[in-house]
């Protein structure tokens, strides 16, 4: 008896959404416009902070062994470098390698009658963190062997900021979203259920239990939820393929990459899904409170 009792209010949901058509739809297009906001403000944060993290990766810092090192000597240091612990990577050049890699980048007339014994050997080091420059730049030097560290601090602190900056912007923007769509969205099933507040009263008048009415609004809430999310994720795929497409066509395409869809798409799936769960479920339940009590 009571599992045909919920299969009956089951069903009573699923009619409610076809009868309610217009509203239904206005409901599931808030749904997709609220979490395609919140998506484009999340893949934006994710595509600049990669961005940001491309340039710090090119900041590199320079560690010049002292002159008086043969080149065995020189490559000894590499375990002393690596075992750092802000160290991503130490790459050895030999004298003649970067003597080498300066006559590509300047005239013949400028390098006329030098030879490579005029440079150093040294390592050109990329950091796991670089916020801790300063700090790795200093430990550098103290190993013995160093004659001379190279780092652009200034630069560093920039990169810095700017992520800082953009992570806490992001953030903000990420939250204020969620608590403007679950208000717009919440209301939005509210205003549906307004035209139904007769329709609830007499159910009471009847003899109708709280649960009894509030099933159907609940499965109603559910369905339009899950619609809404699964929409609004195939929308946000979409668009976010084409931006990246014509991104990637111009110019600015050739200066960085941006993060692939593949790599996100799971935990976006999850997330809107889950929010559009939510949403609906808690839009269900609290918009037909106030009737509850006639």
């Amino acid at each position: 008896m009571r599992l045909n009792r919920s299969g009956y209010l089951i069903r009573e949901g699923f009619r409610s959404i076809g009868t309610h058509g217009f509203m239904s739809f206005a409901t599931v297009t808030i749904i997709m416009a609220c979490l395609i906001i919140m998506g484009s403000v999340t893949l934006l944060s994710l595509n600049i902070d990669r961005v940001i993290k491309s340039l710090e990766n090119q900041n590199e810092v320079v560690a010049f062994v002292d002159d008086s090192y043969t080149e065995d000597s020189a490559r000894a240091l590499q375990s002393s470098i690596d075992a750092l612990d802000n160290i991503a990577s130490a790459q050895f050049v030999t004298r003649s390698e970067a003597f080498d890699t300066f006559m590509e980048n300047y005239t013949s007339d400028l390098s006329e009658g030098l030879d490579d014994q005029v440079l150093r050997d040294r390592y050109v080091i990329h950091l796991t963190d670089i916020a801790q420059m300063g700090q790795t730049k200093a430990e550098l030097e103290n190993i013995e062997g160093i004659a001379k560290v190279k780092a652009h601090l200034d630069y560093a602190k920039t990169f810095v900021t700017i992520r800082n900056i953009v992570s806490v912007v992001s953030l903000a923007l990420i939250a204020m979203l969620v608590f403007v769509s679950f208000f717009i969205m919440s209301n939005t099933i509210k205003l549906a259920t307004f035209g139904r507040r007769e329709e609830i009263a007499i159910m009471k008048m009847v003899g109708a239990s709280n649960g009894f009415i509030r099933l159907p609004f609940v499965v109603e809430g559910l369905v339009l939820g899950i619609l809404g999310g699964g929409l609004g994720f195939l929308a946000e795929w979409g668009l976010y393929a084409l931006l990246t497409r014509r991104l990637v066509g111009s110019v600015a395409g050739g200066l960085f990459t941006v993060v692939p869809f593949s790599q996100i798409a799971l935990p976006m799936f999850i997330a809107y899904m889950g929010v559009g769960i939510v949403i609906g479920a808690f839009g269900g339940v609290n918009a037909i409170r106030n009737y509850l009590d006639v």
